[in-house]
């Protein structure tokens, strides 16, 4: 796979796994014990957004929005289209925006995620998009890691590069920059099916911190991991994870055995 970023973004790249053998029958964790849990999971796969670094503020991403409509010469787009731009957008969303404005879709989606990236990773040099804390949890659990993102994969790769985490994820997905990738993007499986062969896992589990994380890895037949960070905060789901956690601290936990699901 080449992970080489183009202006549109690449799709993943794979990255040399370091994070444990997914071959081996017995796992040491925490201290070298053996965990027969531990066995029942031989990757760990994890959102972004929310979970490894902080949201964006959605008003930065709105200017991005209004940016991309500047770039094809509409000056003054309704702010309900704008908003509606700003996360959860889907193909047939797009295609009826588009058309408002008689704009061609795929242009105007290209402008959009590239101006939505591009201050993403202002914000992420700014310190203002920054890491959890809790992410230095991560290097207790020796499983093979991923990320798979709905965000865009040109930015994925630059907050790794930015906080020099390519080492600790064995491969990494985010969306292509066309239309194309509405319809791949969780909840949908796409990427994460991608990611799981990348590291030849059978029995992975997804990390989130969104509803649609929790779809994609139930219609992926994995079990899932819900963070109610504080932005999640009062959030009811309609899908019910394998766990919920409050920070990532707690999933070495689960991993190494607390048979303590949300159902």
């Amino acid at each position: 796979m080449d992970g080489r970023i183009a202006d549109a973004g690449a799709s993943g790249h794979r990255l040399p796994i370091r994070w444990g053998d997914t071959r081996s029958h017995e796992t040491t964790f925490l201290g070298g014990g053996v965990s027969p849990v531990l066995m029942g999971y031989d990757a760990v796969l994890l959102d972004n957004d929310g979970i490894i670094t902080r949201m964006t503020d959605r008003a930065v991403l709105a200017r991005a929005v209004r940016g991309a409509f500047r770039d094809l010469g509409v000056r003054d787009p309704d702010p309900a289209d704008v908003d509606a731009l700003v996360v959860g957008v889907t193909p047939e969303l797009l295609e009826e925006i588009a058309g408002r404005y008689d704009l061609d879709p795929a242009e105007f989606w290209y402008r959009r995620d590239l101006r939505s990236s591009m201050v993403q990773i202002r914000e992420l040099r700014s310190g203002k998009k920054a890491l959890y804390d809790d992410v230095a949890a991560l290097a207790d659990i020796p499983l093979p890691m991923g990320i798979v993102s709905s965000n865009q994969h040109r930015t994925i790769e630059a907050i790794l590069e930015h906080y020099d985490l390519q080492d600790r994820f064995g491969t990494y997905y985010g969306r292509e920059m066309d239309p194309a990738s509405l319809a791949r993007k969780k909840p949908a499986t796409h990427y994460l099916d991608l990611a799981v062969a990348d590291l030849g896992a059978s029995e992975p589990i997804f990390v989130g911190d969104s509803e649609s994380d929790i779809q994609a890895a139930a219609a992926a037949g994995m079990d899932s991991v819900f963070v109610r960070r504080d932005h999640r905060d009062g959030f009811d789901l309609a899908v019910s994870p394998t766990y919920e956690i409050a920070s990532l601290s707690e999933l070495p936990r689960i991993l190494n055995g607390d048979p303590r699901p949300t159902h």
